[in-house]
């Protein structure tokens, strides 16, 4: 995960994330917990249906329940993450079957301070290939 300095926001994601697979119950505990001290605690997270396995509407983590609400009007190829006092981030989610070059490029883009490129834009030919929409 790499994520854009605390300022205010510019562009479509706060920063990006890497996950190795499409399990979001699997893949979000080690998430939560590493922005917990930028969001304070996770109550919420949103995502695109198509782009996880199918996921439950809670997840337990850490001593706390997270609400999972999945939706096919979330933009593609990011999930927003909601936590103490509504502070939320959204970051580009790199597919996980991502090249590391091309991962890192994206990663590195989408964390850029002032960084104000549109998801589309952040995802770059190869990672359109791998996104399930293109698999479609």
């Amino acid at each position: 995960m790499t994520l854009k300095p605390e300022a205010p926001a510019t562009g479509q994601v706060d920063g990006a994330w890497w996950p190795r697979s499409r399990d979001l119950s699997a893949e979000l505990p080690a998430l939560l917990s590493a922005l917990t001290a930028r969001l304070g605690a996770v109550e919420r997270s949103t995502y695109h249906l198509d782009g996880w396995n199918p996921a439950g509407t809670k997840l337990a983590t850490g001593g706390r329940t997270v609400r999972l609400d999945g939706f096919r009007s979330q933009r593609p190829g990011t999930v927003t993450l909601v936590g103490t006092g509504m502070r939320r981030l959204t970051l580009l989610v790199v597919p996980p079957e991502t090249t590391d070059a091309a991962a890192a490029e994206a990663m590195r883009d989408a964390s850029l301070p002032g960084g104000d490129d549109s998801v589309d834009s952040l995802i770059g030919d190869e990672l359109r290939r791998t996104a399930p929409a293109a698999r479609a």
